[in-house]
């Protein structure tokens, strides 16, 4: 394993100097900090972050940056991160770095300042290679979505085998006309939901252009938007996968009184309670949370393996009751009025709506 005084020998000064410019010693010259990170570079070396809260008196501190604690998957998947790192004797500290790109970076910045032992982050941005002056210091993983620009410990689920499973079962209930609605269509993981779901489309000989694909329905108004505009369509859809549970929680107040068949990417509280209860396709993001924080406490514990892995998580499908075939809506809702454009479409489904409380 390659040591301080490794680097301290390469870069032709003492360890104390090496110690200084890693804990970013303003008095240390340029020059002298230019050397000594290179020859960090050559040699691969990382800290010990856990050797450095035995010395300070701190304990070490994983952080996890997500998008928005307020999404239930990214809250499921930092309480996991919190029980493994509890586990570990490590303190966490969470932030929620928003969903605009362009301000991630800054923000990473700031939490990995904080004299971070390792970071867990779902990123947002198509450009990672910022990360690259941290990486060598403390293990980075990244969940939900792969790194790029960096060669980083990976976590995701297989989002193309869920759209291709989504759009499968409405094909198996009978639909041939089946929308998509994403988040931006620059993420990684909508771009391989919708692979997945025009795959299944072709495989079933069905057309898969664009006037049934739609985009950016995070919100209630920009989600009757996207609605208007597909019951507009030449062929109206009758059947809907939504690509995230952000787009899906939008989604659902809007496609009140729908006769719509709808499959959701993600499971969300609630969507077993609604009417009828959402069909989702689950991510599992406690499991990925979870091996994502292990995976930080493991490259702790060995800190020069320089390996890194792209794991993908199996996705299944939880069938509830808001996918119907014609027969069962024909028979079960007999009075459901088609969808307005649809010309009396017999692939009708139940309206989606709350539950009532009792």
């Amino acid at each position: 394993m390659t040591t301080m005084r490794d680097v301290a020998a390469r870069a032709r000064v003492s360890a104390k100097t090496v110690s200084r410019v890693f804990n970013d010693d303003p008095h240390v010259l340029p020059e002298t900090r230019a050397r000594v990170a290179e020859a960090m570079r050559e040699l691969g070396y990382v800290p010990t972050s856990l050797s450095r809260s035995f010395r300070t008196g701190r304990p070490p501190v994983l952080g996890v940056a997500v998008p928005d604690l307020a999404d239930p998957f990214f809250a499921v998947l930092a309480k996991a991160v919190e029980e493994v790192a509890a586990r570990a004797d490590m303190a966490v500290l969470v932030s929620s770095i928003g969903y605009d790109p362009a301000l991630e970076a800054a923000a990473l910045e700031s939490l990995l300042r904080r004299s971070l032992s390792g970071l867990v982050v779902a990123p947002t941005s198509q450009d990672h290679g910022h990360l690259g002056v941290w990486a060598p210091r403390l293990p980075v993983v990244f969940v939900d979505r792969p790194p790029r620009g960096l060669a980083a410990d990976a976590f995701t689920g297989d989002d193309c085998a869920g759209g291709r499973l989504a759009t499968e079962h409405l094909i198996a209930h009978g639909h041939r006309h089946i929308a998509f609605v994403g988040d931006s269509p620059a993420m990684s993981t909508t771009a391989e939901r919708l692979a997945g779901h025009r795959a299944a489309l072709a495989d079933a000989g069905l057309g898969s252009g664009d006037e049934l694909v739609a985009f950016c329905a995070g919100d209630r108004g920009s989600a009757d938007g996207v609605l208007h505009r597909l019951r507009s369509a030449g062929a109206p859809p009758t059947a809907l996968v939504s690509g995230d549970a952000r787009t899906t929680m939008s989604l659902v107040p809007a496609l009140a009184g729908s006769t719509w068949a709808v499959v959701g990417f993600g499971d969300f509280p609630m969507a077993h309670m609604l009417s009828p209860a959402l069909t989702v396709v689950d991510q599992d993001p406690a499991g990925l949370g979870r091996l994502a924080a292990e995976r930080v406490v493991a490259r702790l514990a060995a800190p020069d393996r320089r390996f890194r892995r792209h794991t993908v998580l199996p996705v299944r499908l939880l069938e509830r009751r808001s996918c119907w075939s014609p027969a069962d809506a024909s028979t079960l809702f007999p009075s459901s009025s088609p969808e307005p454009g649809t010309g009396g479409s017999p692939h009708a489904a139940p309206s989606l709506a709350e539950e009532p409380h009792p």
